[in-house]
C-alpha cells in the first residue's frame, strides 16, 4: 500500500512539473503539435558562442540543454551564480528564449564539480541555480524536488511528444577507478529510486506518440573510458529493460557531454524498433579529430561545433521523425531518419 500510494505522489509530482511549470514565455501551446526540437551541450559562457543564430534561425519550438550548460566547477554559489548569468546575458541565447520554450537538465560543470555525483555538497544550491537558469518558477514543484530531473509535454493527442530529462549527478554513485581510469561498477547506480520509481511512472500508459529521453551522459556507448552509462552496467541494463516492459511509443534517446557529436543505435528486447542515442556536444568546444571505438554508431564521428536537430511530420501516418547533427554557416553533418517499425 506504502509503495502505491509513493508512485501516485509522484505521477502526481510529475503531471504538475509538465503543467505548470513552462520555463519560458514562448512555450508552445498545448493545442497545437511541436515539429522541430534543438538541443545541445557544452556552453563555455567564456568563449565565443557562434551556433545561437544557425539555431534560431532553424525556428525550434523547443530548446533541451543537456548539461554543461555552464563551466561553473565551484563550490562557491555566487560564483555559478555569475556564471549562469554571463551564459543567460548572451545575445544570441537571449533571442532564442524569445522564440522557443527553453528546458533542460545539467551534467556535471555546471552541477558545480567534474565527474560528480551525490557525493558533492553543495547540490541542493546548486539545483535552484540551475532553475533560476531555466526560468522555472517558484512555485513549480521542481523547486521542492531533490535532483534536476523533469518532464514536459507538448502537443495535442495524437500529435504529443513528451520529453523527460533524467538526473544523472544528484543520485548518483561515485564512480569506481581502477588505476585512475573509469571502470564498471555493477553495484552502482545513477538515478536514485525515488527517480526511478517515477522515470516508470512516466512512461507506463503513456499517451505521448513521441517520447524523447535526455541525459547528460551517453546512454549506449560502452567503449570509451570516460564517463557514460555503461560505467553503471546494471542502471543501464535496468533502463533498457524499462523501456522493453513499457513500450513507450516512438522513444529517442539524447544525450552530451562528450565534445563531438555521433549516433548510436541498438535492438532493445520488447521494443519494436531500434533504439537510437543521439549525441550533440559541444556549443562551444569540441574535441580535436580522433578515432574511436564504438559498436554501436551509426555514421561517422562529428568534431565541430554542433547542435542536434529532431524534425517531425505530423502529416504522415505514421509521423516521420529525422535527426540532425547542424553546426555553424547552415552545416549538416549527419542525418538520420528515425523508424519505429523494424
Amino acid at each position: 500500500m506504502i509503495q502505491k500510494i509513493s508512485l501516485s505522489i509522484l505521477l502526481l509530482l510529475g503531471v504538475a512539473s509538465c503543467r505548470t511549470a513552462r520555463p519560458s514565455a514562448a512555450s508552445p501551446s498545448q493545442d497545437k503539435p511541436v515539429t522541430r526540437i534543438a538541443f545541445g551541450s557544452c556552453s563555455d559562457q567564456k568563449r565565443p558562442q557562434p551556433l545561437w543564430d544557425d539555431i534560431v534561425a532553424q525556428q525550434p519550438d523547443v530548446w533541451i540543454w543537456l548539461g554543461d550548460n555552464i563551466y561553473g566547477d565551484s563550490e562557491s554559489m555566487d560564483t555559478l551564480k555569475a556564471k549562469y548569468d554571463l551564459q543567460k546575458s548572451n545575445p544570441g541565447y537571449a533571442q532564442l528564449r524569445k522564440s522557443a520554450s527553453i528546458i533542460g537538465v545539467w551534467d556535471d560543470h555546471d552541477y558545480g564539480v567534474n565527474d560528480g555525483g551525490r557525493e558533492y555538497p553543495m547540490r541542493r544550491q546548486s539545483q535552484q541555480l540551475m532553475l533560476d537558469f531555466l526560468d522555472v518558477p517558484r512555485a513549480s514543484p521542481l523547486r521542492s524536488r531533490e535532483g534536476g530531473y523533469s518532464s514536459w509535454t507538448y502537443g495535442p493527442l495524437g500529435q504529443k511528444v513528451k520529453v523527460i530529462l533524467l538526473d544523472g549527478r544528484y543520485f548518483r554513485d561515485p564512480l569506481k577507478k581502477v588505476n585512475k581510469v573509469n571502470a564498471p561498477d555493477p553495484n552502482g547506480d545513477i538515478l536514485g529510486e525515488a527517480q526511478w520509481q517515477w522515470l516508470e511512472a512516466e512512461l507506463t500508459g503513456s499517451d505521448a506518440d513521441l517520447h524523447i529521453i535526455g541525459c547528460g551522459i551517453q546512454f549506449l556507448s560502452e567503449e570509451h573510458p570516460y564517463e557514460k552509462w555503461a560505467n553503471f552496467p546494471t542502471a543501464r541494463k535496468r533502463l533498457l529493460t524499462l523501456l522493453g516492459k513499457t513500450k513507450p511509443k516512438g522513444a529517442i534517446l539524447i544525450s552530451g557531454d562528450r565534445h563531438m557529436a555521433e549516433i548510436s543505435k541498438t535492438s532493445v528486447a520488447g521494443l519494436d524498433y531500434e533504439l537510437y542515442d543521439i549525441t550533440s556536444s559541444g556549443l562551444t568546444h569540441v574535441s580535436k579529430p580522433h578515432e574511436e571505438p564504438n559498436r554501436y554508431r551509426a555514421g561517422t564521428m562529428v568534431t565541430a561545433l554542433n547542435y542536434g536537430l529532431i524534425l517531425i511530420d505530423w502529416s504522415k501516418k505514421p509521423a516521420q521523425v529525422s535527426v540532425q547533427i547542424n553546426g555553424d554557416n547552415r552545416a549538416t553533418y549527419l542525418e538520420q531518419a528515425v523508424s519505429f517499425s523494424r
